[in-house]
Protein backbone atom coordinates (compact mmCIF):
# COMPACT_ATOMS: atom_id res chain seq x y z
CA UNK A 1 0.00 0.00 0.00
CA UNK A 2 1.16 3.54 -0.77
CA UNK A 3 -0.22 6.54 1.11
CA UNK A 4 0.55 9.97 -0.35
CA UNK A 5 0.36 13.57 0.79
CA UNK A 6 1.55 16.65 -1.09
CA UNK A 7 5.24 16.00 -0.50
CA UNK A 8 5.46 12.51 1.05
CA UNK A 9 4.63 8.90 0.22
CA UNK A 10 4.45 6.06 2.73
CA UNK A 11 5.00 2.65 1.16
CA UNK A 12 4.48 -0.48 3.25
CA UNK A 13 6.89 -3.34 2.68
CA UNK A 14 5.74 -6.87 3.40
CA UNK A 15 6.91 -9.00 0.50
CA UNK A 16 9.34 -9.16 -2.40
CA UNK A 17 6.55 -7.90 -4.67
CA UNK A 18 6.52 -4.55 -2.81
CA UNK A 19 10.04 -3.74 -3.99
CA UNK A 20 8.73 -2.60 -7.38
CA UNK A 21 6.42 -0.05 -5.69
CA UNK A 22 9.33 1.21 -3.61
CA UNK A 23 11.55 1.65 -6.69
CA UNK A 24 8.74 3.28 -8.69
CA UNK A 25 8.02 5.79 -5.92
CA UNK A 26 11.73 6.54 -5.43
CA UNK A 27 12.08 7.13 -9.18
CA UNK A 28 9.06 9.45 -9.32
CA UNK A 29 10.28 11.54 -6.38
CA UNK A 30 13.79 11.67 -7.85
CA UNK A 31 12.33 13.16 -11.02
CA UNK A 32 10.29 15.72 -9.05
CA UNK A 33 13.47 16.73 -7.19
CA UNK A 34 15.28 17.19 -10.48
CA UNK A 35 17.95 14.59 -9.79
CA UNK A 36 20.11 13.75 -12.76
CA UNK A 37 20.10 10.23 -14.16
CA UNK A 38 23.22 9.14 -12.26
CA UNK A 39 22.09 10.58 -8.90
CA UNK A 40 18.60 9.16 -9.32
CA UNK A 41 19.94 5.72 -10.24
CA UNK A 42 22.23 5.69 -7.20
CA UNK A 43 19.37 6.74 -4.91
CA UNK A 44 16.96 4.15 -6.34
CA UNK A 45 19.61 1.42 -6.10
CA UNK A 46 20.39 2.26 -2.46
CA UNK A 47 16.69 2.38 -1.61
CA UNK A 48 16.03 -0.91 -3.34
CA UNK A 49 18.78 -2.59 -1.29
CA UNK A 50 17.39 -1.19 1.95
CA UNK A 51 13.86 -2.34 1.10
CA UNK A 52 15.22 -5.79 0.25
CA UNK A 53 16.92 -5.87 3.67
CA UNK A 54 13.54 -5.30 5.30
CA UNK A 55 12.04 -8.24 3.42
CA UNK A 56 15.02 -10.46 4.30
CA UNK A 57 15.78 -9.52 7.91
CA UNK A 58 12.89 -7.66 9.55
CA UNK A 59 10.30 -9.35 11.73
CA UNK A 60 7.94 -11.13 9.31
CA UNK A 61 9.58 -9.15 6.48
CA UNK A 62 7.49 -6.13 7.47
CA UNK A 63 8.45 -2.46 7.38
CA UNK A 64 7.83 0.78 5.58
CA UNK A 65 9.53 3.60 3.77
CA UNK A 66 8.57 7.26 3.97
CA UNK A 67 9.71 9.10 0.84
CA UNK A 68 9.75 12.89 1.09
CA UNK A 69 10.49 15.75 -1.27
CA UNK A 70 12.96 18.24 0.21
CA UNK A 71 13.69 21.89 -0.45
CA UNK A 72 16.55 23.72 1.18
CA UNK A 73 16.96 27.20 -0.24
CA UNK A 74 17.31 26.79 -3.98
CA UNK A 75 18.23 23.12 -3.95
CA UNK A 76 15.84 20.19 -4.09
CA UNK A 77 16.31 16.65 -2.95
CA UNK A 78 14.57 13.53 -1.78
CA UNK A 79 14.80 11.62 1.51
CA UNK A 80 13.73 8.05 2.19
CA UNK A 81 13.32 6.72 5.73
CA UNK A 82 13.23 2.92 5.96
CA UNK A 83 11.85 1.55 9.24
CA UNK A 84 11.24 -1.93 10.59
CA UNK A 85 10.47 -3.47 13.96
CA UNK A 86 12.80 -6.40 13.41
CA UNK A 87 15.51 -7.79 15.66
CA UNK A 88 17.86 -4.86 15.04
CA UNK A 89 21.54 -5.16 14.20
CA UNK A 90 23.66 -6.46 17.06
CA UNK A 91 27.03 -5.36 15.63
CA UNK A 92 26.55 -2.28 13.47
CA UNK A 93 30.28 -1.77 12.89
CA UNK A 94 30.55 -5.26 11.40
CA UNK A 95 27.35 -4.81 9.37
CA UNK A 96 28.79 -1.64 7.82
CA UNK A 97 31.86 -3.55 6.63
CA UNK A 98 31.96 -4.82 3.04
CA UNK A 99 31.40 -8.57 2.70
CA UNK A 100 29.80 -8.97 6.15
CA UNK A 101 26.54 -10.90 5.96
CA UNK A 102 24.30 -12.83 8.30
CA UNK A 103 21.90 -14.01 5.62
CA UNK A 104 24.05 -15.55 2.92
CA UNK A 105 24.04 -12.44 0.69
CA UNK A 106 27.03 -10.61 -0.74
CA UNK A 107 27.34 -8.29 2.26
CA UNK A 108 27.17 -5.11 0.19
CA UNK A 109 23.69 -3.80 1.12
CA UNK A 110 24.36 -1.35 3.96
CA UNK A 111 27.91 -0.20 3.10
CA UNK A 112 27.06 -0.11 -0.60
CA UNK A 113 23.95 1.96 0.05
CA UNK A 114 25.96 4.38 2.18
CA UNK A 115 28.43 4.95 -0.66
CA UNK A 116 25.69 5.65 -3.23
CA UNK A 117 23.89 8.56 -1.53
CA UNK A 118 24.72 12.05 -0.32
CA UNK A 119 23.54 11.44 3.26
CA UNK A 120 23.12 8.18 5.18
CA UNK A 121 22.23 7.50 8.81
CA UNK A 122 21.24 4.38 10.68
CA UNK A 123 19.67 3.84 14.08
CA UNK A 124 19.48 0.26 15.31
CA UNK A 125 20.09 -2.03 18.21
CA UNK A 126 19.24 -5.50 19.39
CA UNK A 127 15.51 -5.88 19.96
CA UNK A 128 14.52 -2.40 18.76
CA UNK A 129 14.42 -2.59 14.99
CA UNK A 130 16.27 -0.52 12.44
CA UNK A 131 15.76 2.88 10.83
CA UNK A 132 17.89 3.93 7.87
CA UNK A 133 17.61 7.41 6.34
CA UNK A 134 19.09 8.21 2.92
CA UNK A 135 19.06 11.57 1.16
CA UNK A 136 20.05 12.60 -2.35
CA UNK A 137 20.32 16.21 -3.52
CA UNK A 138 20.00 17.61 -7.00
CA UNK A 139 23.18 19.07 -8.45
Amino acid sequence: MTVSTDNAHLVTIGAESDLLRVRTTLRAESQVAGLGLTSATKFITAGSELARNIVRYALHGQGEVLIEALEEGSRKGVRATFTDAGPGIADLDAAMTDNFTTGGGLGLGLPGSRRLVDEFSIDTGPGRGTTVVITQWGR
